[in-house]
């Protein structure tokens, strides 16, 4: 197998699973109880909160262990909304469904809704928040990459904005956690997912800065300072820490590997396939995302074609899977419904090779053969 999906989830890296190991077997205390197996939790817990909060730059008061991204996203808008009880919020139309999803649930609630669109290279320009911002908008979200194209956005002259105003500003960081310094110390809010950058499935992190007013969604005990109810995930939350530090620390290794790994395979792709085209601007993208429209081919058939042949991709972000509606996010950006249903999407991980690149170049090519000829 061939997998260019990490833009999806990532593989469990070995070091953090046996960093998370002792918590899942000799260690598996509650750590809300009081007796030693539950301390041996807890203090674990808090040694992991205090790892994620020095790899983001803020107080550990400051970080929320959360399920996921999408939890961390629905937190932070509906916990501001429904603190405020009114207002308006303002988000790119290229957000996760995570942060569109909860807008658009907010709006039923009455809250205003305003989407602001990117520019055709897939860039949310601060100049076009700034005119969307209204006095009465209590919340704003523009991520600091777009999951699909990998478009990195300004998020510190956003933030500023948003600053100017006293309005809070969420970004989802999910897909340059890692990859990229995180803009913490210019934010209100950020998200991110242990799955993302080589950790463990179903655990997340969202930095909330001390004095912000949002109400809890979770309702339940006092985990999480009271606003996450429910059991700690503590070898989840062990495994987050380890696999952000050590991704932290390896960054530049990786990132040059694996944009050497995505320009080679990049620029074959647009030299030989003709019909080839990438969305986004190039020189803005994250190291390991390239997604590439092929005019007159089916985006869905080439991913059937590669996938018989082993090699993993997508056609869009993992949590729309199996959507009937092309990409919002490259909608958004001018592309008709046509060639947004031709777009495929390659992310790049670590463990690729130039020669696994290669050899799918080799397979695209008669994919889209194939299917131009049908």
């Amino acid at each position: 197998m061939i997998y260019l999906d990490n833009g999806a989830t990532t593989p469990l890296d070995g070091d953090v699973l046996e960093a998370m190991l002792p918590y899942l077997k000799e260690n598996y205390g509650n750590a809300q109880s009081q007796h030693g197996a539950g301390r041996a939790s807890a203090n674990a817990l808090i040694s992991a909160r205090d790892k994620v909060a020095e790899l983001l730059g803020c107080r550990a008061d400051e970080v929320y262990f959360v399920s996921s991204g999408t939890e961390a996203g629905n937190t932070a808008l509906k916990g501001v909304c429904l603190n405020r009880g009114k207002g308006r919020i303002v988000i790119s139309s290229i957000e996760h469904p995570a942060l569109y999803e909860s807008a658009l649930d907010m709006q039923k609630l009455g809250f205003e809704v305003t989407f602001v669109d990117p520019d055709k290279n897939g860039v949310v320009s601060a100049k076009s928040v700034e005119s969307a911002l209204t006095d009465d908008t209590v919340f704003c979200a523009v991520m600091s990459a777009n999951n699909e194209t990998g478009v990195i956005q300004p998020v510190e002259e956003i933030a500023k904005v948003c600053r100017e105003r006293g309005i809070f500003y969420y970004t989802d960081s999910v897909q340059t956690a890692g990859c990229c310094a995180l803009p913490t110390a210019t934010v209100d809010g950020l998200g991110i997912s242990a799955h993302k950058f080589y950790g463990p499935k179903g655990v997340g992190a969202l930095y909330i800065k001390n004095g912000s007013k949002f109400s809890r969604l979770i309702s339940g005990g006092m985990q999480e300072r009271g606003l996450r109810g429910g059991t700690s995930n503590v070898a989840g939350a062990v495994g987050l820490a380890y696999a952000l530090e050590k991704a932290v620390k390896e960054r530049q290794k990786n990132n040059a590997h694996v944009k050497t790994v995505r320009d080679g395979f990049l620029d074959r792709v647009l030299k030989e396939i003709p019909c080839a085209k990438l969305n986004g601007c190039k020189d803005l993208l994250l190291p390991g995302h390239a997604n590439v429209t092929f005019d007159g081919c089916d985006g869905e058939n080439i991913l059937f074609m590669l996938d018989l042949k082993g090699v993993c991709v997508s056609t869009g972000s993992a949590c729309s899977a199996g959507a009937v509606a092309p990409s919002r996010s490259l909608i958004s950006m001018g592309l008709g419904e046509r060639e947004a249903k031709s777009a495929v999407r390659f992310t790049f991980g670590k463990y690729n090779t130039r020669e696994e690149a290669d050899l799918v170049v080799e397979e695209l090519k008669k994919a889209v053969n194939i299917i131009k000829r049908t």
